[in-house]
């Protein structure tokens, strides 16, 4: 089974949904913009002081979904990529829904024996492919919010691929972060020249049921996704851990979409530099024996360094799988990914154009009761472009 072409089908769909509505603003949009477009159609919760202060805005709607986020105010840069088209149509399409945002809550696995997003027996093909509602469409509920965080619950059942129910609580928190917690957060002072906006969602997944999780039914893992606005010089950063491939394993997963060319992706002194720019369709992967527990992109059009931490268990091996076929190893999959848009074919409009950072959890082995927390940081960093490389070179190894 071609799992590539596959998974290209699949981004397809999203392309003919996303480009229905034609109305995706000709030019960059600040956050102003972009939260004033946002409220014409579902409620938005905006965190941060105002004024020229960091914000974020949050869509419950949208489980609960950072959208997008900007480092000084109403009128400076949104970072995060919006699909306007889709949210202006007011209407679901079949599938999934990308209604775009910098920080998204799923659930995987999405392909093998094990996934949540085909029915038992179906074949892994496009036309059975479909993203759960519980995290697609259905709206998560409010439980406590204050100017600078807002937490969600939401409730589910959900069964997979081999016919394993599992009965779910969802609680996830947004906190929007000082200057201060940022410097704790890098390990550095922010020099005046740089502007900052520093956010994590906090994710708890409980098994609310009155089964074990186990292998042999299934596991899931937390997996939040970011869309961010592409430039033709954002540069993906992902530091790995260097070491024999016999014992660790190849560096980076290239083959979701064919052979990425050269010019595209470097491996090299511990870093893997791949194209954000939005013009080509392609994906990377690490598992967790390569993967650190940062990731993130620069770029140079915009001065803005984008730093990803995430919760990475020390020791944790078991990764779901999410490739669209029957497994040899659905426990083998990745803990962190970047995905690059691009026209599907040749004279074809993108989605977006837009690039992901990812992260995952561990498979989740939960008793009843049990929970399993996933925290997934973003940080935006702008300004003077010296600064900034300097802390992008402490943190991700380079800057370029």
């Amino acid at each position: 089974m071609n799992t590539g072409k596959l998974l290209f089908a699949a981004f397809t769909v999203l392309l003919a949904f996303g480009q229905a509505g034609c109305n995706q603003p000709k030019k960059e949009m600040n956050f102003s913009e972009d939260v004033a477009f946002l409220k014409k159609h579902v409620e938005v919760i905006v965190l941060g002081q105002g004024g020229g202060s960091p914000q974020v805005a949050v869509v419950p709607a949208y489980q609960g979904r950072v959208m997008t986020s900007t480092v000084g105010g109403g009128e400076s840069q949104s970072h995060g990529w919006i699909n306007y088209d889709l949210i202006a149509a007011g209407e679901f399409g079949p599938h999934i829904n990308a209604f775009g945002g910098e920080d998204r809550f799923w659930l995987g696995p999405e392909g093998g024996q094990f996934s949540i997003f085909f029915k038992k027996d179906d074949p892994f093909d496009l036309e059975h492919w479909q993203t759960p509602a519980v995290i697609d469409t259905t709206p998560y509920k409010v439980t406590a919010q204050s100017a600078d965080a807002v937490t969600f619950r939401h409730e589910a059942k959900i069964k997979n691929y081999s016919d394993t129910e599992f009965s779910i609580r969802i609680d996830r928190t947004v906190r929007l972060y000082d200057r201060v917690k940022i410097r704790d957060l890098i390990g550095a002072d922010l020099p005046e020249g740089i502007n900052a906006v520093a956010y994590e969602t906090e994710n708890i997944l409980t098994n609310t049921g009155d089964v074990a999780w186990t292998k042999q039914g299934g596991l899931l893992s937390i997996w939040i996704l970011g869309m961010y606005k592409h430039s033709e010089k954002t540069t993906v950063l992902v530091p790995y851990v260097e070491g024999d491939e016999a014992k660790l394993g190849p560096i980076v997963n290239a083959d979701y979409f064919g052979t990425v060319p050269a010019d595209r992706l470097k491996v090299a002194e511990g870093v893997i530099r791949f194209s954000g720019d939005g013009q080509y369709r392609s994906k990377i992967g690490l598992t967790p024996q390569r993967a650190k527990a940062v990731l993130g992109s620069y770029d140079a059009t915009r001065q803005l360094l984008t730093i990803v931490q995430y919760t990475k268990p020390e020791g944790a091996t078991d990764y779901v799988n999410s490739m669209w076929e029957l497994q040899d190893e659905p426990f083998k999959g990745d803990a962190v990914n970047s995905y690059n848009d691009g026209p599907p074919s040749p004279g074809v409009k993108p989605l977006g154009p837009f690039y992901e950072l990812e992260s995952s959890s561990p498979a989740l082995a939960l008793k009843p009761g049990e929970n399993a927390n996933h925290i997934h940081r973003t940080i935006h960093l702008q300004g003077d472009e010296a600064a900034v490389r300097t802390i992008g070179q402490m943190l991700l190894g380079v800057v370029e």
